[in-house]
């Protein structure tokens, strides 16, 4: 469970983040033959991946966390998920939003008009995209509308591992805009994992997490929105 208190407006949750490993070799005839060839060691090893880390997270936060593939970014992002959803959080992950094979104003909304609303929010405007499915639209429609689903569910926090890695950096750095905006819109908790830096401009995160390898962390926080890399130097 988090630390929770409140400082008038918004509400505030100390989640501590720890996590570990441990490592043991087989000892096998083959790896102590190779461990004596090449003076390999063969001790157990503990991995320290966070340390007791504290991260204070506010509701409406836009939370980005960066660093080299495998130094922990998608730990932390499972670790907060989970501590969330202990404390009555509902969460709802971006990607795994489950899109129909009909008409995007078939599936969204109890009637026409609150389905319109919603397309709206999420960026949708065009009339004939109302009637396409999501196979007859662009990548960055498709997640648009994944974030209007998003927006239906009325999920207190959304979250994205490996945020728009599989788009074309300008289109990625469009929605990123486009989600934080909606974001703070409705006052959802945004949490988005990426080893990309070039959206901190664009999703303007309150909270900035850079996972370097073991319980190494960088964490800078910023009420008016991060916009810069410049002070992680």
């Amino acid at each position: 469970m988090a630390e929770s208190h409140e400082a008038g407006e918004p509400f505030v949750s100390v989640y501590h983040i720890d996590k570990r490993f441990h490592t043991e070799v087989e000892r096998t005839d083959r790896v102590l033959e190779i461990a004596e060839a090449f003076g390999l060691g063969l001790d157990d090893k503990e991995f320290v991946v966070f340390d007791n880390q504290p991260i204070e997270i506010e509701q409406g936060d836009v939370v980005y966390v960066t660093g080299e593939s495998g130094s922990g970014k998608s730990t932390v992002l499972r670790e907060l998920v989970g501590k969330m959803e202990a404390d009555g959080l509902k969460v709802a992950d971006i990607d795994k939003v489950e899109l129909l094979d009909k008409p995007l104003i078939d599936q969204i909304g109890a009637d026409t008009g609150e389905a319109l609303n919603l397309l709206s929010i999420a960026g949708l405007n065009d009339a004939y995209l109302f009637i396409r499915k999501p196979k007859e639209l662009s990548d960055g429609q498709r997640y648009r509308f994944r974030l209007a689903k998003i927006i239906e569910s009325a999920a207190k926090v959304w979250v994205a591992d490996e945020f728009l890695a599989v788009l074309d950096r300008t289109t990625a750095k469009v929605i990123a805009f486009n989600l934080q905006k909606v974001a703070r819109r409705v006052g959802a908790t945004v949490l988005v994992a990426t080893t990309h830096t070039d959206m901190v401009a664009d999703l303007a995160p309150n909270l900035y997490i850079e996972k370097r390898y073991r319980e190494k962390i960088h964490i800078v926080r910023s009420q008016e929105g991060y916009k810069t890399l410049e002070t992680t130097q």
